[in-house]
């Protein structure tokens, strides 16, 4: 019971950092700024887009023209979050052809160990890489709010929603990943060796 729970629980945590990070990536809200000026307008902006929220016209939102006008954090995080989205894609399908309760390649376990292995790997990388990007964004963004170069009247760009959604994303992938790797040094008891070591100690009580 202990392998396959651990196996399907780092699915689980890894599919869920998957799709936050997927999420992650195409969200808008990377960072925030609410013009004190006009409270009924926040604009937002995201590794792909710019937006603008109003309350009464909804959300409005622009592709950025050129990725080299891009921010440096903005252009590196893009390719992080593209490579941890890959990554993370195929250490699922890595993974799942590892687990116990998979029909293929029964008889090679060997084999079987070395791709939960390798998905579990990946699982890390997408996680590093998702963290990375999210948390050089924050890290700017901390700067330039504490910036004193900058006059008190600017308006200061603030954390975005989608900085947590990256960072709750990196932990569930390294968790999944972790998971994964632990059911490969564990031992699987079968169900035939269990059987087998009962009837021999009940074989031994009859002597005794």
């Amino acid at each position: 019971v202990y392998r396959p729970t651990m196996q399907l629980s780092g699915i689980v945590f890894s599919l869920l950092g998957w799709v936050l990070s997927c999420l992650t990536t195409y969200l808008p809200q990377w960072k925030n700024l609410n013009l004190e000026l006009n409270e009924l307008e926040i604009w937002t902006m995201g590794l792909w887009q710019a937006c603008v929220v109003q309350e009464e016209g909804g959300m409005q939102c622009k592709d950025f023209d050129s990725f080299l006008a891009l921010p440096p954090e903005l252009r590196i995080s893009r390719i992080l979050m593209v490579f941890s989205n890959g990554s993370g894609l195929l250490g699922l399908l890595l993974s799942g052809f590892g687990l116990d309760c998979s029909k293929i390649g029964e008889r090679q376990q060997e084999q079987k160990k070395r791709l939960l292995l390798f998905g579990g790997m990946l699982f890390w990388i997408s996680g590093i890489t998702a963290i990375v990007p999210v948390s050089w964004v924050a890290h700017s963004t901390v700067q330039e709010f504490w910036d004193e170069n900058i006059p008190d009247i600017v308006p200061r760009w603030d954390f975005g929603e989608a900085l947590f959604v990256g960072w709750l994303a990196g932990f569930c992938l390294i968790l999944g990943g972790s998971l994964l790797n632990c059911t490969i040094c564990s031992t699987e008891v079968h169900p035939s060796s269990v059987r087998y070591a009962v009837a021999e100690q009940q074989d031994r009580c009859q002597h005794l």
